[in-house]
């Protein structure tokens, strides 16, 4: 099945089991050996997570899986805002069925399912791995994206023999119409104030310890700090009706693969549900 986006395009939908109904922004389908797939290993990633966290979740929930990261970087928007993201998201829920849902996202995902349950009645419950719900890096992400963005219109020879995780000295591939889509949605949520949002369903968001990244000046000379916030911020975030979790020793990488988030999706969201 397909869902309509925002702008038209379409998006293919997965949907596996019974049960629930789980909105899962992954991509389902298993990875293809090749040069991409190796780097991805390289760099601390999980080529196949989407298609593990959908064989580990499709025995308790409805899961309806769909890759809005690649689909957008396939297909980039040219109106990227907190609305249109949400309004894709439902629509996706709709081509489903699935008329209240619970929702699981990771990084800049975990962002757009907060957006998500402010704007929306139908989220039943809402985990958030990889990006703070309090304190979140809204300005620093508008830095990093704002310089990809100049990079990507200027770009540089690919560099070599890059160490995996050195970010600074990495070299943006991306064009401009897939950076300027997320540096638009960035700009957009300068105003967003996440300590104002008043939930009232189950929420969980969980972090590596480790989930911090220094950039250079090459980068804008932010820090994104994930684990930060959860851990500054941890008595005020779970006096606001959130579960916290730091994972000992993760970092963003580490955080988001599929022996770390089954547990906790078919532990917590299951009990939810």
């Amino acid at each position: 099945m397909f869902a309509t986006l925002h702008d038209g395009a379409r998006i293919d939908v997965e949907v596996h089991g019974e049960g629930p109904a789980l909105l899962l922004p992954v991509n389902p389908r298993p990875a293809e050996d090749g040069p991409a797939t190796e780097a991805v290993r390289a760099w601390g990633g999980e080529p196949d997570l989407g298609f593990n966290l959908i064989e580990g979740l499709k025995d308790r929930f409805r899961v309806v899986a769909f890759d809005y990261e690649g689909h957008c970087l396939a297909v980039p928007k040219k109106d990227l805002t907190p609305a249109n993201v949400v309004g894709d998201l439902l629509a996706v829920a709709d081509a489903a069925g699935a008329g209240t849902f619970a929702y699981y996202g990771y990084s800049w995902l975990a962002m757009a399912g907060l957006q998500l349950a402010v704007r929306s009645d139908r989220v039943t419950t809402l985990v958030m791995g990889g990006y703070p719900p309090i304190g979140g890096p809204y300005r620093e992400m508008l830095v990093v994206t704002e310089t990809a963005w100049e990079y990507a219109k200027n770009p540089e020879p690919p560099a070599v023999d890059v160490a995996p995780g050195d970010w600074d000295s990495a070299t943006p591939t991306a064009d401009p119409a897939q950076t300027g889509q997320f540096m638009a949605l960035y700009r957009e949520l300068q105003e967003f104030d996440d300590r104002a949002v008043t939930l009232d369903i189950p929420r969980l968001c969980f972090a590596g310890s480790q989930d911090t990244i220094v950039y250079s000046d090459k980068w804008g000379g932010v820090t994104v700090d994930i684990a930060g916030p959860l851990l500054r911020n941890r008595d005020e975030i779970e006096a606001r009706g959130w579960e916290v979790r730091v994972l000992d020793g993760l970092d963003h990488m580490g955080a988001m693969r599929s022996a770390v988030v089954l547990p906790i999706l078919t532990g917590w969201v299951g009990r939810q549900g």
